[in-house]
């Protein structure tokens, strides 16, 4: 028999051939034997990490770019076509580049006497130590050199903590979980903090975010408006996503007098919109939404801040008679209900941004059975080389 040519990528990234046989390593173009041995084609490429099929951070460091913005888009358009929706328009997909992450989440493992700092292993709770990363910003990665010490005195034998490391405008912000705060106390300092460049220091305890150590208040920016940055927060991942998301959001609201931004977090969305329209902006988390109504005071924006809670009080059909134009954000779950009330009302055009295709067309069915259709379609892959898919859609009645 003659080989087979892996035709795509399934949802977690491995090959697929004509025939639909998945082959785990394979990309688009491959040729896999009989043997089970895969010949390299042309979109092939060497990884460049040496922790590559260990650390469960990338999935398609063998996968040229042209792969990535195909994967991107067939995974959304593949979610989308269950539920009998196709997009008037769908753009390339945005990738973001190597070393631009400056927000994730890491792993510190103790065993045997030693500590291991990285990602965990797919689909396990082992830690992969790493030693050189084609993600993170070259200071995050530095920063995981000055952690070391510190975290081999903090962390008990036969351990794991969480750590969330975020790169601000003036220093890292670090959020520790599973970690007993006097012990982090006796291993961290201010004196080591202005060595490594952290801002502040705050473990998780009892579901809150306890500062151990504050050099300087983090901030962040959009649009050019700085914006302080509570522990835990929400932030896009990169800079250069969010970019691409602002872009695609402003785009598809222009000339909206009055919007709403729903999840709004701390305003990444918000206050761009704000300087081109009247912004009601809605989350659950207290600490975001006080960030955004004090920078967006000090900005002199056009811009309300409701803390609520939108899984369980959603704005109303009626209440959504006030905006020329809604947009969500919402986390991994969507926002069904939302999108129900959206549904139901007489709005003219909801933005949806989404990091979960499922959901999405799952919500996006809702919205089209209530008169809406998805008039274009922007897919964002900021999670360069991962299977983890982000977008931006635009509805119009």
């Amino acid at each position: 028999m003659t080989a087979r040519r892996v035709a795509r990528l399934a949802a977690r990234g491995d090959g697929v051939t004509e025939s639909g046989t998945f082959v785990p390593g394979a990309v688009p173009g491959d040729l896999v034997h009989e043997d089970g041995r895969i010949e390299p084609g042309p979109h092939r490429r060497e990884p460049p990490c040496r922790h590559f099929g260990t650390c469960g951070a990338c999935q398609l460091q063998h996968a040229d770019d042209e792969v990535l913005g195909a994967f991107a888009r067939g995974r959304i358009e593949s979610a989308l076509a269950k539920s009998g929706i196709a997009p008037g328009a769908v753009a390339r997909t945005h990738i973001s580049p190597p070393r631009s992450r400056r927000r994730a989440s890491l792993r510190a493992q103790t065993r045997g006497g030693r500590l291991s700092l990285g990602f965990n292993e797919e689909s396990s709770r082992t830690v992969v130590d790493i030693e050189e990363c084609h993600v993170l910003t070259p200071g995050l990665f530095c920063l995981l050199g000055a952690l070391r010490e510190p975290l081999s005195a903090a962390l008990p034998a036969d351990w794991i903590s969480s750590l969330t490391l975020t790169e601000t405008l003036n220093g890292y912000d670090m959020l520790m979980t599973n970690m007993s705060p006097e012990r982090a106390r006796r291993a961290f300092s201010p004196v080591w903090m202005e060595r490594a460049g952290v801002a502040r220091i705050s473990v998780e305890d009892r579901g809150a975010a306890e500062p151990l150590f504050q050099r300087d208040l983090p901030m962040v920016a959009f649009d050019g408006q700085g914006v302080a940055f509570p522990a835990g927060s929400f932030l896009q991942a990169t800079a250069d996503g969010e970019a691409a998301l602002q872009a695609a959001v402003l785009d598809f609201a222009k000339g909206a007098g009055r919007v709403a931004d729903l999840f709004c977090g701390l305003g990444t969305f918000a206050l761009p919109l704000a300087r081109r329209a009247k912004v009601t902006a809605a989350d659950a988390a207290g600490p975001a939404i006080e960030a955004l109504k004090q920078a967006a005071g000090a900005g002199g924006f056009n811009l309300g801040a409701d803390h609520r809670d939108l899984f369980r009080r959603p704005y109303t059909a009626k209440e959504l008679k006030s905006f020329d134009c809604v947009v969500v954000d919402p986390p991994r779950a969507g926002a069904r209900i939302q999108c129900e009330t959206a549904a139901a009302s007489n709005l003219e055009r909801f933005v949806y941004v989404s990091c979960n295709p499922s959901t999405f067309a799952r919500d996006a069915e809702i919205l089209v059975a209530g008169g809406f259709r998805l008039e274009e379609l922007r897919p964002v892959a900021q999670f360069r080389w991962s299977t983890h898919v982000e977008l931006a859609a635009n509805f119009v009645r």
